[in-house]
């Protein structure tokens, strides 16, 4: 799916997050697809966001969670900065940093901002 809103400054596309070597310290940004608190994760979140190019998969550490846990719970665009990890072929992100960017979306609605007129992509 294509959104009309522009990366957010310093994020990797989705498409391009296999590039980075395990470890590598990247940073992200997408609307928010899924939260997962599974009972049995000890803790742990998991967040699918979605981007221009694709999705992202992001761990949530209990303490990680407990320091961004406001812009976990009701944020719906995410800028995370983490590590990159893969396992079993898939990659995610491990997050140390989480930034909601939701009043982005907000300046879309406004008929007086650049981005909401027709044709501009970013």
């Amino acid at each position: 799916m294509t959104h009309p809103l522009p990366r957010p400054p310093s994020a990797l596309v989705a498409a391009r997050l296999d590039a980075p070597r395990p470890g590598a310290r990247v940073t992200v940004a997408g609307l928010v697809l899924l939260r997962q608190r599974p009972g049995t994760a000890q803790g742990v979140v998991f967040v699918t966001l979605e981007d221009e190019t694709g999705v992202v998969n992001v761990v949530i550490w209990r303490k990680v969670f407990e320091r961004f846990r406001r812009a976990v719970i009701a944020g719906r665009l995410l800028r995370v900065t983490g590590r990159v990890e893969r396992q079993n072929g898939v990659v995610h992100v491990v997050a140390d940093l989480i930034e909601d960017l939701s009043p982005l979306l907000d300046r879309l609605s406004d008929p007086d901002c650049a981005l909401s007129q027709a044709g501009e992509t970013g």
